[in-house]
């Protein structure tokens, strides 16, 4: 069985974020095999060339309702995007919007995806995957998960979407952040079972749950196989913990034990449901982004922006 690769997000909301080809060579010192980039960068593309690293490039929630619009932009995305990097840069997926569903122009995510791989197709690319990324949203309450329905909001958005991916043999993106589901149920959820960090399992049915990030997955599992989607390949767009802003359950410790629990329990084995399915995921996020909302969104970082560590984290065993 393949292991998984488990990669970060590059975000870039930061003042005095490091130039691209350090940051590309901080990402290869680390080992760290994958990079999720929310929108095309030209200067990250280029100092992207040659890394080796793969990459899920992201088109924003704003471009979704054009691309739709008419495929001819679509296809100019793609030839200003991704066809003059396509040599030199390992592009693995493609991602239409972020946490668009449900809402304004969710519908139109199946149509923009469509015309993106006639674009991929007219350029002679290959092998990367099309998709959309969606969050816990859709499934409404995220404690506890193991009802796996999509709300009522999120279900008619999400029925096309699944047709769309698995007539198309393309995986869907996921953001998993137990991290949320405990604040919101502290009462409920021990620290430990959040944490990847517990020796009292939940037992729910028959599978038995060390993780809350596994019930959630496995809560999206079960919503899929009820609307078409058994089949399809998952992989985890976002997830992690910050070290500040919501003080003692944010810390750098949490943190640490947190996303290096979740590299070493995940990286050779699926969920209890999907035992034989490894998921590839990006932890969010690479820096600390100081331009967010004060709060924890400045704090999801594993370095500073001046590329020190935040904590330390293994990528490679």
């Amino acid at each position: 069985m393949q292991g998984a690769s488990i990669g970060v997000n590059y975000g870039m909301i930061g003042a005095y974020l490091p130039q691209p080809s350090d940051v590309v060579s901080l990402y290869k010192r680390e080992n760290i095999p994958l990079m999720r980039l929310f929108e095309p960068k030209a200067e990250v593309l280029e100092a992207l060339k040659g890394s080796g690293i793969k990459v899920a490039l992201g088109i924003r929630n704003e471009d979704v309702p054009s691309l739709a619009s008419n495929v001819n932009l679509a296809m100019d995305w793609v030839n200003n995007n991704v066809a003059p990097y396509a040599e030199d840069v390992n592009f693995g997926w493609i991602t239409l919007g972020n946490e668009m569903v449900p809402g304004e122009g969710s519908e139109l995510i199946p149509i923009a995806m469509n015309n993106i791989l006639s674009g991929l197709n007219g350029a002679g690319l290959t092998g990367i995957k099309v998709s959309t990324v969606v969050s816990s949203v859709v499934l409404g309450e995220t404690y506890p998960p193991s009802a796996g329905n999509f709300t009522s909001e999120a279900a008619g958005p999400m029925t096309g979407i699944i047709e769309w991916l698995a007539g198309t043999n393309n995986p869907i993106l996921f953001n998993v952040y137990p991290y949320f589901a405990y604040v919101a149920s502290p009462d409920k959820i021990p620290l430990g079972y959040a944490l990847f960090n517990t020796d009292q399992p939940v037992i729910d049915g028959e599978h038995e749950y060390h993780s809350l990030f596994e019930a959630m997955v496995d809560a999206f599992y079960a919503a899929l196989e009820k609307t078409g989607g058994s089949k399809l390949t998952v992989a985890v767009s976002e997830t992690g913990w910050p070290t500040a802003g919501n003080e003692p359950r944010t810390s750098k410790l949490n943190a640490q034990t947190y996303n290096q629990n979740l590299i070493n329990e995940m990286k050779q084995r699926g969920t209890p449901r999907r035992p034989d399915d490894i998921l590839d995921i990006f932890i969010f996020s690479m820096f600390n982004e100081d331009e967010k909302p004060a709060g924890v969104e400045q704090h999801w970082g594993i370095h500073y922006a001046n590329m020190d560590p935040v904590y330390i984290l293994t990528f490679q065993g």
